[in-house]
């Protein structure tokens, strides 16, 4: 397989959509840990790289993106991989179940109407916003909640669904912030050029905020009010380099780069799925 490709795919790029993951196993009593492993699996391993894959392949990308900083150019392997990666992804959802298929028809679908040049809904700021945080953050907790629960539940909390969105709605926007000029020069407004360098920071906030009031209710609610309480500590590394991020851009624009929007994006993802492993370890003890 060729370097590039590999490459492209972007597999360490998974741990900073994992949370969601973590997040729906905490709200599930009785977990079937053999199909929460083979969900784990084919969103990691295969959903997520595959969806990075192909989005490369379309954008070509010449200048740093999301966890890579030399992005190499793109061949026609790469665009093939992706497809056997997701009808891999397809084949092995039928093992949990026919609406988890569905669900990860419709990530796989969504994705590519997202980065495929002839619709390209990631040129369109708020669509292509709320595909982005619907597919990564409601539409997985519900695949998570569904697949791994003991009786392959189809309801689910709104609560968690919301909250996921808002853990993704309120993250997405800053790691744009840094690809204003290469986003504009492909012919692509994305929510956070739209909104520009501070204001990206005040609407992640209020949108973060929200999704701490979602997760408090959801947890609060659950009788996991202690649990709420310890993910609020594991937060504060989160908190505190946002405003100390956003205070030097508010200076600078010039500190809305690649390595902060990195920086920022390994504490959120460190910090987040610590929390949620935590809680569900402590939760398999009661």
């Amino acid at each position: 397989m060729k370097k590039s490709t590999i490459q492209l795919l972007r597999f360490h790029f998974s741990f900073f959509l994992m949370p969601v993951y973590w997040f729906a196993l905490t709200q599930l009593v009785n977990i079937n840990w053999q199909n929460a492993a083979l969900i784990f699996f084919i969103l990691h391993v295969f959903v997520y790289p595959s969806s990075n894959g192909y989005n490369s392949y379309m954008d070509r990308d010449t200048s740093p993106i999301g966890g890579l900083k030399n992005p190499l150019q793109p061949v026609k392997q790469l665009f093939y991989v992706s497809i056997i990666m997701d009808v891999t992804a397809l084949v092995l959802s039928c093992f949990i179940s026919v609406w988890f298929a569905l669900g990860i028809l419709l990530y796989i679908t969504g994705s590519r109407l997202y980065s495929y040049r002839g619709i390209r809904l990631k040129q369109y700021p708020i669509i292509g916003y709320i595909i982005v945080v619907t597919l990564q953050g409601g539409l997985v907790f519900w695949m998570v909640y569904h697949g791994a629960s003991s009786l392959l539940r189809t309801n689910f909390p709104a609560t968690g669904v919301i909250s996921a969105t808002l853990l993704i709605g309120g993250s997405y926007p800053l790691t744009q912030i840094y690809q204003h000029k290469q986003d504009a020069e492909d012919g692509v407004t994305t929510i956070s050029s739209l909104l520009g360098y501070r204001k990206t920071f005040v609407f992640c906030g209020i949108v973060y905020t929200l999704a701490m009031m979602a997760l408090g209710y959801t947890f609060i609610s659950s009788f996991m009010a202690v649990n709420f309480f310890m993910l609020l500590i594991f937060f504060m590394p989160v908190l505190v380099y946002f405003f100390w991020w956003a205070r030097k851009v508010w200076r600078s624009e010039s500190f809305a780069d690649f390595k902060h929007t990195m920086q920022m994006n390994v504490i959120a993802s460190v910090c987040s799925n610590a929390a949620f492993i935590c809680i569900l370890i402590l939760k398999q003890f009661e």
